[in-house]
């Protein structure tokens, strides 16, 4: 007889989201979270901006645009129920190029058809609420909001480890083995039994899935995030959270300003490269992990495809400057001064054989297995919905 009937391997807020619905559906579940950290929402989860997003950006009726948007809801609910800080401070997307306005309308109409409260402001109504910020228009996204994701991933684990779910920080899992009725989730101190195992592992995703056999075709490319935190004097420029209308060209929305829990305000984040998957402290090569990217056929057509945008992005990690000025085109009264050190976030991202970047969730499975492949932005946002998905996954193969 299996010791768990659940395994799942990492404590992120996808991971700890499952953990938190498995329990809830299956009272007195065997449910056992591993973590190699000594904590939980050490990576991505804990590295991020904070953001609840409200699910502008999004197609209707895809799946991203559901889960964000049932998110947000489930996140200020959890919040609120646990003691957990979070503030719902708006968002402006703004266009300061005519050619902008454009896009800024699509955006409108798509997030609009997501069934979002929204509004177009002209500028002098942005000037009104945001008077240091310039433009020609903008949308109003007055439910999005801001949290400190590890802060609900430390409530999550003491809930959980309060109701009885079994934890094992500072646990690397090296082998996972496929047996009748059973999977052995194999560690540093020893095999763990357990009916099914559940991999949200994030940054080793894909490490992870090939111990299942399920990562030939994908590699997790990690992406630096680099951010700023305004001085004192710039923090209270702005009251809410302040976005570029997103570029096609590029992979992600753009530096923006977020007003952050901690009464502060940070500028970011960028996206170049990272040598490392978890060099926080600098872009340091790391052998195993730049082997990885650099051996992988399809991060070579992914650079020649995104020659231009990753030039973009790499002028702004080596210059000071240039991420200021991009700061400067809505926010003009910012200075070098104003930028501030922070820590920097680490994305895993999922590339395809093809170059493509795997913009969905990718969840994989085998009899005995659920691997979260990939779990992109609004992953945070929406990681309770996430967890019942997955949850569901797993409940089945265990009523099997």
């Amino acid at each position: 007889m299996p010791i768990y009937d659940a395994i799942i391997v990492g404590a992120g807020i996808v991971g700890l989201a499952t953990a938190y619905h498995l329990h809830g559906a299956r009272p007195g579940i065997r449910l056992l979270v591993i973590e190699k950290e000594d904590g939980p929402g050490q990576h991505q989860t804990g590295h991020n901006s904070g953001v609840i997003h409200a699910g502008v950006y999004y197609a209707p009726g895809s799946l991203k645009a559901r889960l964000c948007t049932a998110g947000s809801a489930r996140t200020r609910a959890f919040c609120a129920e646990n003691g957990v800080a979070y503030a719902s401070c708006g968002k402006l997307i703004v266009a300061t190029e005519p050619d902008e306005l454009p896009r800024l309308e699509a955006l409108m109409t798509r997030a609009t058809a997501n069934g979002l409260d929204l509004r177009m402001l002209d500028a002098a109504e942005m000037a009104e609420i945001e008077p240091k910020v310039a433009g020609l228009r903008a949308i109003l996204s007055p439910d999005s909001g801001i949290v400190d994701y590890g802060e609900i991933c430390r409530a999550l684990k003491a809930r959980l480890w309060a109701e009885g779910v079994d934890f094992r920080f500072g646990t690397k899992v090296t082998g996972l083995v496929e047996a009748a009725g059973e999977i052995r989730v194999e560690t540093a101190g020893g095999d763990i039994a357990a009916r099914v195992a559940i991999a949200c592992a994030g940054l080793a995703a894909d490490r992870i899935a090939a111990l299942s056999g399920l990562a030939d075709d994908f590699r997790v490319v990690p992406f630096r995030g680099e951010y700023f935190r305004l001085s004192p004097r710039a923090g209270d420029l702005v009251q809410r959270l302040i976005y570029p209308v997103p570029d096609p060209s590029l992979p992600f929305l753009g530096v923006h300003l977020t007003k952050m829990i901690g009464g502060y305000t940070t500028v970011g984040p960028n996206a170049v490269f990272s040598f490392g998957r978890e060099t926080y402290d600098g872009n340091r090569f790391v052998a195993r992990d730049a082997f990885d990217s650099l051996s992988f056929p399809g991060f070579w057509k992914l650079m020649a495809r995104s020659l231009r945008p990753g030039l973009h992005e790499l002028k702004g990690s080596l210059s000071r400057r240039a991420y200021l000025e991009r700061c400067r085109r809505y926010c003009p009264e910012l200075t070098l001064d104003d930028l501030e050190p922070h820590a920097p976030g680490i994305r895993a991202q999922a590339v395809g054989r093809d170059g493509k970047m795997i913009e969905d969730f990718l969840v994989r499975e085998t009899p005995r297995t659920v691997h979260v492949c990939n779990a992109p932005s609004p992953a945070a946002t929406s990681a309770f919905p996430i967890g019942e998905e997955i949850g569901a996954k797993v409940l089945a193969k265990l009523a099997a």
